[in-house]
C-alpha cells in the first residue's frame, strides 16, 4: 500500500477508537502527512527510524470508551498503530480532551 493510503488507513483506524473524538494537527498544525494534492491531518508516518506521530482530541468518560485515562488511551492507540504498521515507535499528542456530559441526578 502507498504511503498516502497507509496514512489514510491509519487515520481511519485511530478515528474508529471510541476514545478518540477527532484528529488534530497538534501544536502549530505540524502533525500531518503531506502528499501531492492531499493532506492527512493528525497522522505523520515517520521516515526511516522516525516515530509515527498522532495528535488527537481524546474522548473520556463515555460509557462505550474502554480507555479511562490518557496513559491507557495512549497504550491502546499505540497498539492500533503497531497493528497496522508493525513494530514502530509511536508518539501521541493529546491536543484536547472532551468528556461525556453529566447525566445529573
Amino acid at each position: 500500500m502507498s504511503v498516502p493510503g497507509r496514512a489514510a488507513e491509519l487515520a481511519a483506524a485511530v478515528l474508529a477508537h471510541p476514545g478518540v473524538e477527532s484528529l488534530d494537527g497538534g501544536p502549530f498544525g505540524t502533525v500531518a502527512s503531506y502528499f501531492v494534492g492531499e493532506r492527512v491531518v493528525g497522522v505523520r508516518i515517520g521516515a526511516g527510524g522516525e516515530p509515527v506521530e498522532l495528535a488527537v482530541v481524546a474522548r473520556l468518560g463515555v460509557p462505550a470508551t474502554p480507555a479511562t485515562s490518557l496513559p491507557r488511551l495512549a497504550e491502546e492507540l499505540g497498539a492500533v498503530v503497531r497493528g497496522l504498521l508493525g513494530p514502530v515507535a509511536v508518539e501521541i499528542t493529546f491536543s484536547d480532551v472532551v468528556t461525556a456530559p453529566s447525566t445529573g441526578s
